[in-house]
Order: structure tokens, then sequence, then C-alpha cells
């Protein structure tokens, strides 16, 4: 559908309302006189003159005869055929010669004069005859007429009513109702505020949106965090009653519960530690200490560092690095991402199980994969491993589960740095995280 600018509607609306009554002035002109010229048109007026000049000198000569019977006679007569009449005044204002008394109305023009003999006023007339084209002046104020209803309806259809539409769709979605139906217009400059108002509403929508899930989002942190602190501070709570109560009698008794409170405060510190690193990277948006690095040093560095945990369940872990591997990062948060990476093979592999670790260069990108031999994940898992404190555990129970931001964290960090991580299951079995990082030598280039 072509559109059109406002300018160019305004003059089309002016200039057919300029054009349609001279076209009816034309067609009665025609239908009237029979042809298109108007040459035509000016005999009647000429012969209207020749009337009126004649009638004036014939009353002007018969001064004498005004009240004369058969004077009156023929000049009622000469005025029947020019198709006019008269009064004719004394001095004194009164009526001496009337030629027809009953006409009168709007449409005759009139011709007024006084007679005047040797410097003496001897009466007033008054000539009555039809005015020049009536029916075409008439034809043309229809036009007009016309022309400014056609413009007015015009004007409300292309530019009104799309007005009035958009201001009902503003308040529309003042009640909050986004599905609005948005009006089309063939003028260029509405149908710009139409986009525009369109686009408001999409972006308007999706803020809307975003925000309802911001909130859902933070509600669930709350509540998450809540349960998360409560239940290690709940056991921690009970096992120092304990020991004060003195139920703990035996060293080896006191041993037990005394172990049980430092892992619970060791639970609490990590989760602090991990809201902090994801509030931090989350919304932050800390400047990265880049510098460049080995990933096989970070990775070497992760795994001495979990080395402990690995063998106390029986757990073997075997690096397979290759020569290169260099990046540009931040040391220490690439170490927080890899700690949390391995932790989590770490917690989820069973007693005796194997985890496999490899790093490689491959062109531009240097990769690496942490593979173990657990349950792998679930098809929800995958989903929403990478969501903030989503843990797969109904039970949310912290034998084999984190604190739920660890793989959140290890992805928002690689993605800092301009790489990526992925999750799924390794064909073999167990779970395999895959990752990349840009490597230093193609960015120095």
């Amino acid at each position: 559908m072509r559109s059109i600018r406002i300018r160019t509607f305004t003059m089309l609306c002016f200039c057919f309302i300029l054009l349609l009554p001279w076209i009816f002035y034309v067609i009665t002109h025609f239908m009237e006189t029979k042809t298109l010229s108007f040459e035509q048109g000016r005999l009647p007026s000429e012969t209207l003159q020749r009337d009126i000049s004649e009638i004036t000198q014939r009353i002007e000569q018969g001064t004498d005869q005004w009240t004369d019977r058969d004077w009156q006679t023929q000049l009622y007569s000469a005025l029947d055929e020019a198709n006019m009449d008269v009064l004719i005044q004394s001095a004194a204002g009164q009526d001496i010669y009337r030629s027809n008394p009953e006409r009168r109305g709007s449409r005759l023009s009139t011709e007024r004069f006084s007679v005047i003999e040797d410097g003496q006023l001897l009466g007033r007339v008054i000539l009555y005859y039809p005015e020049s084209n009536p029916i075409q002046v008439m034809s043309a104020f229809a036009g007009l007429l016309l022309a400014l209803f056609v413009v007015g309806m015009e004007m409300r259809r292309f530019v009104l009513k799309p007005l009035e539409k958009l201001g009902n769709a503003a308040r529309q979605m003042a009640t909050g109702d986004w599905k609005v139906r948005l009006p089309i217009s063939r003028v260029t400059e509405i149908a710009e505020v139409r986009d525009g108002f369109e686009v408001m509403v999409k972006g308007m929508e999706q803020s809307y949106r975003k925000q309802a899930e911001l909130e859902k989002e933070r509600r669930f942190v709350i509540a998450a965090v809540a349960h998360d602190l409560r239940t290690p501070l709940f056991a921690l709570r009970g096992y120092l009653d304990g020991l004060e109560q003195g139920i703990a009698q035996t060293p080896e008794k006191m041993a037990q519960y005394v172990a049980v409170c430092k892992d619970k405060s060791a639970q609490l510190d990590r989760l602090v530690e991990d809201l902090f690193t994801f509030t931090k990277i989350e919304y932050m948006e800390p400047e990265l200490n880049t510098e460049k690095i080995n990933l096989n040093r970070v990775i070497r560095n992760s795994l001495d560092s979990l080395s402990p945990q690995a063998r106390q369940r029986g757990t073997s872990v075997s690096f397979h690095k290759a020569d290169g591997c260099n990046i540009h990062g931040d040391v220490h948060l690439l170490e927080r991402a890899m700690n949390n990476l391995l932790d989590n093979a770490v917690r989820h592999t069973p007693a005796g199980g194997d985890i496999e670790v490899q790093c490689k260069q491959a062109g531009d990108k240097v990769e690496f994969m942490i593979r173990d031999t657990g349950p792998g994940f679930t098809a929800e898992e995958l989903e929403y491993v990478f969501e903030p404190l989503y843990r797969g555990e109904a039970s949310r129970s912290r034998a084999t589960g984190g604190s739920g931001l660890g793989l959140t964290i290890s992805q928002r960090i690689i993605r800092q740095h301009g790489g990526g991580l992925a999750a799924s299951n390794h064909p073999e079995g167990g779970a395999l995280l895959e990752g990349w990082l840009p490597a230093a030598a193609f960015e120095q280039q």
C-alpha cells in the first residue's frame, strides 16, 4: 500500500476544494448554453444592459406620461419582454406606478436612479431584473459544499481516526493490556508514528515481562538462599547446643560434634563466598586483571587444591595436556571457574570413579574438557544446569549438592573472557563439561 505525505495530502485537499466548484460551474454552464465557450455567457449580460438602458430612457423621456394608462401599458409590454419590473415614485416618495406588485425575491437585482429636470426632482425609479447566471453560481456553491464534505470525510479517515485509535491503544496499554491493535494509515507521518508506537509497545512488553521474570527470580533467590542458610545454621546450632548441654561426654563424641560444626561452618563460608562472587560477576561487572597465562597451569593448580578431596573419596584424576594453551585472562577468576567445574565433578563421581581432564589448542581457541564417571545429567538438568541456584536434587541435600551457583559462576567467568561453556553427557556415561577460550597468540596478531 503506497503512502502519502501529510503535506501532499493537504495540497490535494486544497486543490480538490478549488477544483470541484469550478467543475460544477462549467457543467451547469454547458447544460444551459450547450457549449463550453464562455463568450456565449456574456451575451445575456450585454442584452440585459441594453434593455436596462432602453427602459431607463423610456421612463426619463415620458415623465409627463407616468400616470397615463396607455403609456403604462406600453411600458409594461416592454418590461415583460425584458423580464423586468419597475417602481416609479414621486419626489415625495408616493408610488406612481408599480408594474408587478407581487414580484419580490432575493434572486432579483435592482437598479435605482432619480429623474431630475431643470434641477427639480421629479421622481425616483427602481428597476427589478433577474440576476445573471444564478444557476451556475448555485451549482458552484453546491460543489464547494460537496468538496468540503468529501475532504472532511477523507481527513477523518486518513488522519483523525488513526490518531484516535493510537490514543485508545495508549489508554489500553495503561491498563496493562499489551495486545493492542494499531491502526494502518496511508499517511506517511502517521504510519511512521504507528511504527514507532509499535516498537515502543514491544519494548515495553519485553521490559514488563523481563521485570516480572526478574521479580520471580528475586523471590526464588531469596527463598533459596534463606533455605540454604537455614539448613547448616540449624545443624550448627543443634550440635553447639549438644556440646553446651554436655550430651557429648566422651572425647570421641566431642571431636565428632566439633568436626560437624566445622563442616557446617565451611558450607556457610562457601555459600556466602559463592553468593558474593555471583553478585559481583552478574551485577557489578568487575574489570579483568588480564595477563598472559597458561591454561594448563591454571587447571593444574585447581587439581592440586582438590586432590585431597578426590583421594578421600577414592576418585582418580587424570590430566592430559598439550603444548601451548596460552590465553589472556584473569588468573584468579579462571582458577575459581576451574575449581567449581572440578569440584562439581568430584562431588558427583562415586567412590572408585574416574575424572578425566583435557586441555589442547585448536586453531584460534584453547579447548578444555572435564569428564566424570558419575550418573551424568538428566534432561531437566541439561536445560537448567547453568541457571543460578539450580540443583537437580529435589531435596536440596548438601550430601552431594553444592550451592547451586558453581556452574553458573564458571560460565559467567568464561563468557567474560570471550569463551563458552556447555554441558552434556558422554556417550560412554557420565557428565561432560566442554569449554573454550580465545588463544593468546591469535589475539596478538
